[in-house]
């Protein structure tokens, strides 16, 4: 049946208008209201009914997810596809005077792509930790499918099969018989009433800031889907149609100017370490508020104080400086892999599209010289797609590393655990030299709660690794939301505490350690106006390597000098002329950035 406007029965509007605005009746012509009056409680029934499609037609485009599942939660925003899909009704209405049945099956079915477009804009990121991605997850789909498939009974199977079909069937129900509410008893009743035509500017005012990103409607107007849909359309045009990626990627970087050399001098054999492992630990939200706050000033310097003489026990040296990451606060892989590829990644679009090409990163100039590549991810705890691009030889994540320790807090693994599993599971005696990738995570938001520091590393890699004591108290804390700062400050003695006791153990190996942060915390921690900026340490025992550094910008010991030395991925090309012949092998490109 079309979708009349006005009464099912009568074809009377939502509410009788005012005699002196009758002519303002966009509806089929009304009735006598002597033979068809609508009563108070039918009328009132009949706003409420309106208001409760209004209210489902937004709330299914508002809801958030309720983390770490794949569930959702309601929340008290306007949606600004909502506000879209009212300005569509009242002109359609106003035009058509009736919704045809055709007409509220495009509608629905164009609205359901945006609930669903919705749920997995805010799930995804829940659940694997980055942004959806459909050049990776469509091809993963099939793959989860037959996997999920093979634990379950035929009959299991097709009777999940049914249930999600139904789900999808009623959300369409749902959703049509809002609309054909909306535009029945809303939409007429809205065309006459001057407050509605108000209300309906000040939405669409609201929106389009919203659009337009302006900060102050965050609070109260959920993110559009529609941008989600447009990234995704460009992406995958950009990876799959030709000379696509190169408008978005610039054609070279200090990695590929490196592989052009001469095979003999490209990273030359990783000459300047002489065979020694190289470990590059991001640290998970190490920026330089840590620096720069003076409420960090009394911790920090005790904090360093501690690991300098850790390091100088061990006969270690170390040189630092600041570089400027291309995240703030989180998307911590735009920072991994601009490090790792050499290229500027300040535009997550450039990130996306960089996974769908083969460029070469240090993963691979590494395992030319004769490495063996590491990547150890212990936050990861599901079916990483992306990892086909990054090729390493060995990949570690969370359910490899087979802690059967007390989970901390959202992250479960200790990075000490992580790190020590890591030597356990592959030891490095009479192994080949080794580059290790090792992006940390219990520093992550919200700091608490933070592990307890293992002294006795055979423990730790036990069963038993903490005492219950410990184990209690650590447990016990929680999350101060108001205040993070003090959690955030402890959890960085907790990473430098394990990274002192580490580099004070004899190793079978030399190495070389470069720990940096990937980005600075969230404004709540650092304040507004902050800056992009993350330290850089390299730590070595060899003095020759670390004056290579300090000629390019570093400064000797833990404080790091201003001004940043530059963006995140011109670290690359420093970390290339230090670790291999010099300028001659990659001064053919300074900066990756974007083309002109």
């Amino acid at each position: 049946m079309a979708c009349k406007v006005g009464h099912p029965r009568n074809n009377q509007p939502l509410m009788n208008p005012p005699p002196d605005r009758a002519h303002l009746d966009l509806t089929v012509p009304a009735l006598d209201d002597s033979t068809h009056a609508v009563g108070p409680q039918q009328t009132w029934w009949r706003v409420a009914r309106a208001a409760f499609a209004l209210l489902v037609l937004n709330s299914a485009l508002s809801f958030s997810t309720w983390w770490p599942t794949p569930g959702v939660v309601p929340e008290a925003r306007l949606a600004p596809e909502f506000v879209g899909l009212w300005l569509v009704l009242l002109t359609a209405v106003a035009w058509r005077k009736t919704l045809s049945r055709q007409l509220c099956a495009a509608i629905a079915t164009g609205y359901l792509l945006l609930v669903l477009g919705r749920y997995v804009d805010v799930t995804v990121p829940s659940l694997f930790g980055r942004p959806v991605n459909l050049f990776w997850d469509i091809p993963q789909i099939p793959r989860f499918l037959w996997v999920s498939a093979q634990s379950l009974a035929a009959w299991q199977s097709l009777g999940i099969a049914l249930a999600v079909l139904l789900l999808f069937a009623g959300l369409y129900w749902a959703l049509a018989r809002a609309v054909r509410v909306a535009a029945r008893d809303a939409v007429p009743y809205a065309l006459r009433t001057r407050w509605a035509w108000a209300a309906t500017a000040v939405a669409v005012g609201i929106a389009a800031a919203n659009y337009a990103g302006v900060r102050a409607t965050w609070g109260f107007v959920s993110k559009p889907v529609v941008p989600t849909y447009a990234h995704q359309a460009r992406l995958l045009a950009t990876a799959l149609l030709p000379q696509g990626t190169k408008a978005v990627i610039p054609e070279s970087s200090v990695i590929d100017a490196a592989f052009a050399s001469e095979p003999s001098r490209a990273f030359g054999a990783a000459s300047a370490l002489r065979g020694r492992d190289v470990y590059l630990l991001f640290l998970e939200s190490y920026g330089a508020v840590l620096s720069d706050d003076a409420r960090a000033a009394a911790p920090m310097q005790a904090l360093r104080g501690r690991f300098a003489t850790e390091l100088a026990s061990g006969g270690w040296q170390v040189a630092s400086a600041f570089v400027r990451s291309p995240t703030f606060a989180g998307a911590s892989d735009l920072a991994h892999l601009g490090l790792l590829a050499g290229i500027d990644l300040t535009d997550p679009m450039r990130h996306d599209v960089l996974l769908t090409t083969h460029r070469p990163t240090l993963i691979q100039l590494f395992r030319a010289a004769g490495y063996q590549t590491f990547g150890l991810y212990p936050a990861v705890s599901w079916a990483w797609a992306e990892r086909a691009y990054y090729d390493y030889d060995v990949y570690l994540e969370g359910r490899t590393l087979g802690y059967h320790g007390p989970k901390f807090g959202y992250w479960g693994i200790p990075d000490q655990y992580s790190f020590a599993r890591l030597d356990q599971l592959y030891p490095r005696l009479a192994a080949p030299p080794r580059f290790v990738f090792f992006p940390t995570i219990t520093s992550h938001l919200p700091f608490s709660p933070t592990p307890p520091f293992q002294p006795d590393w055979q423990r730790l890699l036990g069963e038993l690794p903490f005492d219950p004591a410990e184990t209690a108290r650590a447990s016990a804390e929680s999350p101060n939301w108001s205040d993070m700062f003090p959690d955030y400050v402890r959890t960085f003695d907790y990473t430098f505490r394990w990274l002192g006791a580490w580099l004070q153990r004899s190793e079978p190996r030399e190495a070389v350690y470069v720990l940096l942060g990937d980005h600075q915390p969230a404004a709540s921690i650092t304040g507004e106006g902050a800056s992009w900026d993350v330290p850089v340490h390299i730590v070595s025992r060899d003095a020759a390597l670390l004056q290579r550094f300090v000629d390019q910008g570093f400064r000797s010991g833990l404080e790091p000098p201003r001004p940043a030395l530059g963006p995140m991925h011109e670290l690359t090309g420093i970390l290339l002329r230090a670790f291999g012949p010099g300028e001659a092998a990659i001064n053919g490109v300074h900066s990756a950035g974007p083309r002109p």
